[in-house]
């Protein structure tokens, strides 16, 4: 039986775009307007943080190497080692993946708004998700200025950025799977908060 706060949730949302879409900035207006946001890639970053849940499992089963003096995960020396050996990336999603699906049916459970905002980058590649929403919103851009927007923001080689590409959906799988799609072609932060405001009232926030 749902509780009174889960009774008042109408509608559950997921929100995806490939790398540099400017996904998490619509996630964040939304949020602005009343949604509840669970983002499942800080979920997922928590989890391999200094002492985060899959630090012990990801030191057994790579080996300590991947793990900084600090205890976190050695990102950097996972992404090139998940880019050679895609087996590897499996691996760590079987690590990963429970523990971001806890956290965010804990968080879920908590919230108030009318509209729970999930934040999931690899949506489209997760079959699961599809049922568990109401509405799939898709933010698209073409793949030069996904480049061009990672370059600017974290200086990656055009190479590391193009490899993390390979490992998300289609620009075109994405747009099938969507209900809504928010086009974020142009650096315009007027015309995002605008389709963030007619999106909120669409979900009654």
């Amino acid at each position: 039986m749902k509780s009174a706060a889960q009774a008042r949730i109408r509608w559950r949302v997921g929100l995806t775009g490939g790398i540099g879409s400017g996904k998490s900035t619509l996630a964040r207006l939304l949020q602005s307007h009343g949604a509840d946001l669970i983002d499942a890639d800080a979920i997922s970053r928590a989890t391999t943080a200094p002492a985060g849940a899959a630090i012990p499992a990801i030191a057994q089963t790579f080996g300590p190497e991947f793990i900084t003096s600090e205890g976190a995960l050695d990102r950097q020396r996972m992404r090139e080692h998940v880019f050679a050996q895609p087996e590897a990336r499996h691996a760590l999603e079987r690590i990963v993946h429970p523990l971001v699906g806890a956290e965010i049916q804990r968080q879920a459970a908590n919230c108030h708004s009318p509209c729970i905002v999930f934040d999931v980058p690899l949506l489209v590649e997760s079959p699961h998700w599809r049922s568990r929403l109401d509405r799939v919103l898709v933010v698209d851009c073409s793949s030069a200025t996904q480049i061009r927007r990672v370059q600017q923001r974290s200086g990656w080689a055009v190479e590391t950025i193009e490899a993390v590409m390979r490992n998300q959906s289609t620009r075109l799988q994405r747009l099938r799977a969507a209900d809504a799609v928010v086009h974020n072609d142009a650096d315009d932060m007027a015309a995002l908060q605008a389709a963030a405001e007619k999106l909120a009232h669409r979900f009654g926030l």
